[in-house]
């Protein structure tokens, strides 16, 4: 399959949405820890955590103690804000990088934002403005992408609208998210093809594929093929959307290691080491990890 990238980068979003839909509150210490073995696992990025309001997600409410906790490392790991407010929290603490989440429906937008579909632009900009001002790398997340549970199927011209919005605020990369799981390999090719048609660059998409119809890896390989070399991925298989009940765990960053190294693709991640600290945090959470890989290897002893 030579017209594969030779290498790809993994967006490890274990600790912020692997982990904000748990109902098992987890002890800051154990989530210091989780990021920091996901470092040594030899993951490039491992997204921390998030500044939302405890009200909305009350597992990362911690986000502050966490980060402080974490020290200088803490200041490398990228962090979602959802408004100046978290910015300005963000900002106290160091942060180098951060993250915003749009949405590509207006239904979505109204429940996880509490604004309109053109609104949530406007809320964007000044906190993406006064990030870039301040030095700080911004990544634009953009959901719902192939599917709404509202809405039903996304046109794709509507999400290529939507994500060059977002982009263009002044973000340096765009992750594309199939949120509820629904999308089909053919519904990724079409959509990297419309954005390349309008001007973006594959390097600058990154793709966040969740697993609820069994799709995510089958999607991965079509993205990978379309030039995509940035794919978010979740330690164990964690995650879901704490506003859409129909979203399930994201890709399983083991699972996404193995068919790279299947592929012959290079990834930096030591497999074994992200295992251990899957079995690790699935014992922390009482319930075995969703991940095939973890579970195949677990058992096995390997």
């Amino acid at each position: 399959m030579s017209e594969l990238p030779a290498a790809v980068t993994i967006y490890e979003v274990g600790p912020r949405d692997g982990l904000q839909n748990e109902k098992t509150l987890v002890p800051t210490g154990v989530k210091a820890e989780f990021v920091q073995r996901l470092r040594l696992a030899g993951l490039p990025i491992v997204e921390a955590t998030s500044f939302v309001h405890p009200k909305w997600v009350p597992q990362l409410a911690d986000a502050a103690e966490l980060m402080e906790l974490l020290g200088e490392a803490g200041r490398d790991c990228p962090v979602l804000v959802p408004n100046e407010r978290g910015l300005d929290r963000a900002l106290e603490l160091g942060a180098q990088h951060i993250a915003i989440f749009g949405s590509a429906t207006e239904t979505f937008a109204q429940k996880n934002l509490n604004r309109s579909l053109d609104e949530q632009f406007a809320m964007f900009e000044p906190t993406v403005r006064r990030a870039r001002d301040a030095g700080l790398d911004v990544r634009a997340y953009v959901s719902m992408c192939f599917g709404d549970p509202w809405e039903g199927a996304v046109p794709v011209e509507q999400v290529v609208s939507v994500g060059k919005r977002l982009f263009d605020l002044g973000a340096s990369q765009l992750s594309l998210g199939d949120t509820i799981g629904v999308g089909t390999a053919g519904q990724v090719t079409d959509l990297v093809d419309a954005f390349t048609a309008a001007g973006m660059d594959t390097d600058q998409l990154a793709m966040h594929f969740h697993d609820t119809y069994g799709q995510a890896l089958a999607n991965t390989l079509s993205a990978l093929q379309s030039g995509i070399t940035t794919f978010d991925a979740s330690a164990g298989g964690l995650g879901g959307c704490p506003y859409a009940k129909s979203a399930t765990g994201n890709l399983a960053t083991e699972d996404l290691v193995w068919m790279l190294t299947g592929l012959g693709i290079e990834h930096g991640v030591d497999l074994r080491e992200v295992v251990a600290t899957s079995v690790w945090m699935a014992g922390h959470l009482g319930r075995p990890s969703p991940s095939a890989v973890v579970r195949a290897l677990a058992e096995s002893g390997a």
